[in-house]
């Protein structure tokens, strides 16, 4: 009987991390999700995974607190007693766009807190038992995904906090790339452009209208499982020769044009 392979995803429940899930379910994968919600509020989600045939736990965490990332990996030792894939997708956006002349500290603190700091030593406490692991076990892959934004490149004035954590988790997914190569841990980096999701719902008639501009090379929003194929692509391995690389999911975006 093959073992199926174990995903942690942070923020899993929603949006882009969803949107992984999804596609990680189809093909074969079983889902340690985690995220800040009550477990009551999150069970519809659930549902829908385990009806494609993934064995579905959820860990009710919060990223940015240091002492919630043993929780983590523990609940996914009980439930399934290994780790093969974590993607670290939870993140959050500064509660209001302010120009950076006039952004407060409090703001700066939080979204770094969750988007930057939590995933850096979550990916510490997962990577020590994942090269654990290998050690024993030199048959089964192991991977991490950070998965960023196109704001790692692209400067947002009115949400310099989101763009900094950005760029720092863009850094923090190469370091761990050259760190884990001795482990043959492979490290990548998922870079999201325009998504619909909850958190781009506010701004979606300004997007919207530039996209209709000529924004990007593909003209259409992108969605959870555009991002969630990519994810499944490198967790097969289908890109095993190429740890440390940066996979944009923009439509073009990233492409400089005259």
């Amino acid at each position: 009987m093959r073992t199926r392979p174990v995903a942690l995803i942070t923020g899993g429940t929603r949006g882009i991390g969803y949107g992984i899930a999804l596609v990680l379910a189809r093909e074969g994968w079983d889902l340690l999700l985690n995220g800040r919600r009550p477990p009551e509020e999150v069970t519809a989600a659930l549902d829908g995974l385990a009806a494609l045939g993934a064995r579905v736990a959820y860990a009710e965490a919060d990223i940015a607190r240091a002492g919630h990332h043993d929780r983590l990996l523990e609940r996914a030792r009980m439930e399934f007693g290994r780790l093969d894939l974590l993607v670290n997708n939870a993140g959050i956006a500064p509660r209001v766009r302010a120009d950076i002349l006039e952004a407060g500290e409090d703001s700066f603190d939080e979204v770094l807190e969750t988007n930057l700091k939590g995933p850096y030593f979550l990916t510490q406490r997962a990577a020590r038992w994942m090269a654990a692991q290998r050690e024993a076990d030199r048959g089964c892959r192991r991977c991490i995904v950070f998965v960023t934004s196109i704001s790692a490149e692209v400067a947002s004035v009115n949400r310099g906090e989101y763009c900094v954590a950005k760029a720092g988790l863009s850094m923090a997914a190469r370091l761990w790339a050259v760190r884990l190569a001795e482990h043959d841990i492979a490290v990548y980096e998922v870079r999201p452009g325009i998504v619909r999701t909850d958190m781009t719902a506010g701004v979606q008639e300004r997007y919207d209208r530039l996209i209709e501009g000529g924004l990007l090379l593909q003209p259409r929003w992108g969605t959870p499982e555009d991002v969630g194929r990519a994810v499944a692509m490198l967790a097969r391995g289908d890109l095993a020769y190429s740890t440390g690389a940066v996979i944009e999911v923009s439509g073009g975006m990233g492409v400089p044009r005259l």
